[in-house]
């Protein structure tokens, strides 16, 4: 499974994914970080952008900070 980096930027006005130059990705979601409501807003929105299931994109590492790294299934 491949692996991407994210930054979020939580309580943004409109829910966004984009991807930097450097090939990391900026999420920005509406969402407060409270009670993971910021990371289950990230995980629809990067199944939303890789047309997966949420159930199969997972926060891998940094789950309480702004910079994450998150598993994406391979789509070929």
């Amino acid at each position: 499974m491949p692996v991407i980096q994210v930054k979020v930027k939580p309580n943004a006005r409109v829910s966004s994914l984009e991807r930097a130059e450097d090939g990391t990705y900026l999420a920005q979601v509406k969402a407060p970080p409270v009670d993971g409501k910021a990371n289950a807003e990230l995980i629809a929105l990067v199944a939303r952008q890789f047309g997966c299931a949420r159930s199969a994109v997972h926060i891998k590492v940094g789950g309480a900070g702004r910079t994450k790294l998150v598993t994406v299934p391979d789509l070929d």
